[in-house]
């Protein structure tokens, strides 16, 4: 192989913890129905079919807590198999009654051989999504990253730095015990970073991690070599810069790969489309409409007007633009091998549900990628720690406070509708840290509160909830998931302390930890301990 340089994929796999066993069908766990039926699963096919054809692939991937405990859970995997079955009866009564007009059958019979493929995936690794990926890193095709405990945006939490500390510690502890693996590189929610918390990623044991390309462009001092190869920090992290032209070739909305008009509308969807007496148990309560995950249009043009979709030339598209992308890394790494001293290194980050949620083509092309640059041996596939095996000295500087996300400077999380909700995160921190302080050693009904109170607070910190603000939707479910999250953790506070009795406090404990089952078999001593 030559040395021209180094692409590493990074994927960024994350859900908000959406577990609602208080509710027959919620309409939240959806979100983890669809997001495994359509790019984990699909993912795993993908690498295993690389696998057993002898192509190399070298990839990192976040697996973040709350993702991977719902994955792990018998409750949301049994609740899984029935939304997997009841979506194949579905579109086996769409193609029975003739739901579509002929020229769909095509579209619908890969959406069929789709939940098919899903399903057969599901059953072959026993439902253990978690064990799969681990197997992929065992064999070193993946490098498996880990992230705060509940996707944080951890510059707002500088104000308060033992929770600070508690996301980042108990986010590695989480990580080990849910893999296997040890956590030596960390994602940063968001990309979130400040130089105020640069000590605490060391000392929570992170060596790697990355960041957006501009806070390595501006940080104490430009690094020599740009956002091509990484640069270390005074505490000694090691931090990797994403690559813009790269992100924008797949992420750009007018420009980007997904919006080829051949690829398959997200938005044009069956349960939409049809009468609700076909829909049946499609609709979510009280008869509302929902998005079935039946897909049968293409992108075609703006606006509403849409033709069936041809996965035959979808695919096919798929093959040009991933050969398109390794096209453009090898003249990107070709231009600056030729001015740079060492091996120039591409760091391309994504979001894992871009690929197979939001663009249905996405497991096809990063296949197609690997398979091209197999094809090509002049770029080469690594990880985050190949990446950095073997370097030279690094340069060493600060990067600069920054995130991805719109204006790069936490906009999303921290402004707007979404600063409403800091006050509560802080003052409930507070109150949580002052708790672990002063009853450290609780045992008995305090201190199972004092073990959940540190839970449902880690809870509140989740960078999911300022999203969901900032971008208007599920608004109302943001908002009543932060009411109840810093109403419990004043309740139990209550309970810590002795000062706020209620004749009901253990069956009400008992039923929250049932709830809000996240993190819950962590030893008490690791939650009270990570906030020192």
């Amino acid at each position: 192989m030559s040395d021209t340089g180094a692409f590493a994929l990074v994927l960024h796999t994350h859900l908000p913890y959406v577990r609602h066993p208080e509710h027959e069908r919620p309409i939240e766990e959806r979100w983890l129905h669809e997001a495994l039926i359509e790019c984990y699963l699909p993912l795993l096919d993908a690498l295993d079919r690389l696998d057993s054809d002898g192509v190399r692939v070298r990839a990192t991937m976040s697996l973040t807590a709350p993702l991977a405990e719902m994955l792990r859970d018998d409750l949301l995997r049994a609740r899984f198999d029935d939304h997997l079955a009841r979506l194949d009866r579905f579109a086996a009564r769409v193609a029975a009654r003739r739901a579509y007009p002929a020229e769909f059958d095509a579209a619908l019979g890969h959406a069929r051989g789709a939940l098919i493929a899903a399903r057969a995936r599901w059953d072959r690794i026993g439902g253990d999504v978690v064990g799969a990926l681990v197997g992929h890193a065992r064999r070193g095709s993946l490098q498996l990253l880990a992230s705060s405990a509940t996707h944080a945006f951890l510059p707002g939490l500088l104000p308060r730095r033992p929770s600070l500390r508690a996301q980042l510690r108990l986010g590695v502890a989480a990580f080990e015990r849910q893999t296997g693996l040890s956590a030596r590189g960390l994602w940063l929610p968001e990309c979130g970073y400040d130089p105020g918390f640069d000590g605490e990623l060391a000392a929570a044991g992170v060596r790697m991690t990355i960041v957006d390309g501009h806070a390595l462009l501006r940080a104490s001092r430009r690094p020599p070599f740009g956002v091509h190869a990484p640069v270390l920090s005074p505490s000694g992290v090691a931090f990797f810069g994403r690559d813009d032209a790269s992100s924008r070739q797949v992420w750009a909305r007018e420009v980007g790969y997904p919006g080829a008009l051949c690829y398959r509308d997200f938005y044009r969807d069956a349960g939409f489309d049809l009468d609700e007496a076909l829909l049946d148990d499609q609709l979510g309560p009280f008869g509302v409409r929902l998005m079935s995950g039946l897909k049968l249009h293409r992108i075609t043009e703006r606006g509403p007007r849409k033709l069936h979709y041809i996965p035959d030339i979808a695919r096919g598209q798929a093959a040009r633009d991933a050969a398109h992308f390794v096209g453009a890394r090898r003249a990107q790494l070709g231009d600056l091998a030729a001015t740079l001293p060492v091996r120039p290194l591409v760091v391309a980050p994504y979001d894992t549900e871009l690929f197979g949620h939001w663009w249905a083509e996405g497991p096809w092309f990063l296949e197609a990628v690997f398979r091209e640059l197999a094809a090509a041996r002049d770029v080469e596939p690594v990880t985050l720690q190949d990446a950095l095996a073997g370097r030279p000295a690094l340069a060493e500087c600060t990067p600069s406070a920054s995130s991805w996300g719109k204006g790069g400077y936490g906009e999303v999380w921290l402004d707007g509708e979404s600063s409403e909700l800091w006050r509560h995160v802080h003052h409930a921190s507070r109150e949580v840290e002052r708790l672990v302080a002063t009853h450290r050693r609780a045992e008995g009904l305090p201190g199972r509160a004092l073990d959940l109170a540190v839970r449902e607070l880690l809870l509140l910190q989740s960078s999911d909830f300022p999203f969901i603000l900032h971008t208007g939707g599920m608004v109302e479910y943001a908002r009543a998931r932060v009411r109840s999250h810093v109403a419990r953790v004043w309740r139990l506070s209550g309970i810590v302390t002795g000062e706020r009795p209620q004749p009901d406090d253990e069956r009400w404990v008992e039923d929250v930890d049932a709830r809000d089952a996240f993190l819950r078999d962590l030893p008490s001593e690791a939650l009270r301990a990570a906030f020192e």
